[in-house]
């Protein structure tokens, strides 16, 4: 049987209970987030997005690129209960529901509770309960494998609605260009453009053997992805042992000024993704790799939950100290927080996510 797999995302979720929540900053632009020099943006509205204004942004960036922007200081625990009431919604068809993040999730609807055949109509009822209940948009993608339903879901946003057909799956892949493609990141991208591979199609076209060369793991993913391949199931029982970012560096870099901050940046990012996905641990890892390839890392554990931005940049400078860079520049920076005692030494790829954000470029 085909599997039918819709993936739900909330439109820009903070900025947008914000809105719903507050009449005067409707039809604004504002950004969820920290208002200080150090700020970054949690999530921005789509009046604020034209300007050129994303999440994982500084908010300092932000208000320069549109000077009127409207900072409001997030409310975690109240996305919280409107991710817990979307999540009650999920549970009226489906027992198959993968938690992504607050604001989005994998259904398995192949077999649902109340027996309707078409994907397609079961996501345009969420759709409409999300709305009339919570007073908030979603966007859907509706197709037969969770990479797909990815993709479909942001094909039309915001409130919309989208199906890949298997028998259009391959015709779809090969048109989309790369940067659209699940788990590729700028940098990957920067790699494969390199390579010549700008398409799907282009992707399709690279051997197993130099995908696998060049992308290590994620070879095998890429080149699955190409041929719309993606045979994960939906996990409802799942739990995430660790949570990072890294960065690695357009050059190498080893002075003390430009190391803390890219340290920062990285905490600030760090800072963002543990609110996102509501992940709690007490070990920070810093992970350092040089420039010879060398890479080592460092960790510290505490008594109590790494959430504050001030606290984890304090461990993270404390754990900083132990490094030398100043013989050996360092190539790559990244960041964790886990459950467990200590991080492994060669963490798993989903463990670390490189960033998103833009870093000033340092030529000494």
């Amino acid at each position: 049987m085909q599997r039918k797999i819709i993936h739900i995302d909330m439109d820009a979720f903070f900025a947008s209970v914000e809105q719903r929540d507050n009449p005067e900053l409707r039809g604004k632009p504002i950004a969820v987030g920290g208002d200080s020099d150090r700020g970054v943006v949690s999530t921005a509205s789509y009046e604020a997005r034209p300007f050129g204004v994303h999440s994982a942004m500084s908010m300092r960036v932000a208000k320069r690129l549109c000077p009127q922007l409207i900072v409001v200081p997030g409310r975690y625990q109240v996305y919280k209960e409107v991710s817990r009431q979307m999540h009650a919604i999920f549970h009226e068809y489906t027992t198959l529901v993968e938690p992504i993040s607050l604001d989005e999730a994998f259904l398995d609807v192949t077999e649902n509770k109340p027996g309707i055949e078409l994907a397609v109509d079961i996501a345009r009822e969420i759709k409409a309960k999300i709305k009339e209940r919570l007073h908030l948009t979603a966007s859907a993608g509706i197709s037969y494998n969770k990479f797909l339903a990815k993709i479909a879901s942001d094909q039309r946003k915001p409130d919309g609605l989208c199906t890949i057909h298997p028998s259009r799956a391959q015709e779809f892949i090969d048109q989309l260009r790369i940067e659209k493609f699940w788990l590729v990141g700028p940098k990957t991208a920067q790699t494969m453009h390199k390579m010549g591979i700008n398409t799907g199609a282009d992707l399709r076209a690279v051997s197993l053997k130099h995908l696998t060369d060049v992308f290590g793991k994620m070879g095998p993913v890429f080149y699955n992805f190409a041929r719309g391949i993606d045979d994960r199931p939906v996990v409802v029982e799942w739990e995430r042992k660790s949570m990072g970012c890294e960065h690695t560096f357009e050059h190498d870099i080893h002075k003390l000024g430009a190391v803390i901050i890219e340290l920062n940046n990285t905490v600030n990012e760090l800072t963002r993704r543990l609110e996102k996905y509501d992940f709690e641990g007490r070990t920070l890892t810093l992970k350092v790799k040089f420039h010879d390839f060398r890479q080592i890392t460092r960790s510290i554990t505490q008594d109590k939950v790494l959430r504050d931005k001030n606290d984890i940049l304090s461990l993270a400078k404390q754990l900083l100290k132990q490094v030398d860079y100043s013989r050996h520049p360092i190539r790559l920076m990244g960041l964790s927080v886990s459950r467990s005692t200590a991080q492994e030494e060669h963490p798993n790829h989903d463990e670390w996510v490189e960033l998103e954000i833009p870093f000033k470029e340092y030529k000494e």
